[in-house]
């Protein structure tokens, strides 16, 4: 199971936008990589087609998973999350600081 998943409230920990907060966008677990929201912008420069005019465009790019850190939804908190298994055999992420289980 990832510590990190799509529509996940992260911060990101070191870089040019230390201190930012963002939604997950996409994650790449092969890479060990995750799109956020607002962070990470990089400049693209792409040719005109029939349906786009080209230009230079600006879009988040992906970042290491180990620069960000999840954000706690009750306790606004970045924290590691602990993993545990309910009843059913679920698994759930954990927070640590206020014991909050996030979906």
């Amino acid at each position: 199971m990832l510590n990190i998943k799509k529509k996940d409230k992260v911060v990101v920990l070191s870089g040019k936008d230390k201190g930012k907060k963002g939604e997950v966008l996409d994650v790449f677990p092969d890479k060990e990589k995750v799109i956020v929201s607002k962070i990470n912008f990089v400049k693209r420069h792409t040719k005109p087609t029939q349906r786009d005019a080209g230009g230079i465009r600006e879009k988040e790019a992906p970042i290491f998973m180990s620069k960000v850190m999840l954000i706690c939804p009750k306790c606004e908190q970045a924290f590691r999350p602990k993993f545990d298994k309910l009843s059913d055999g679920k698994k759930v992420r954990i927070c640590r600081k206020c014991g909050e289980m996030i979906a």
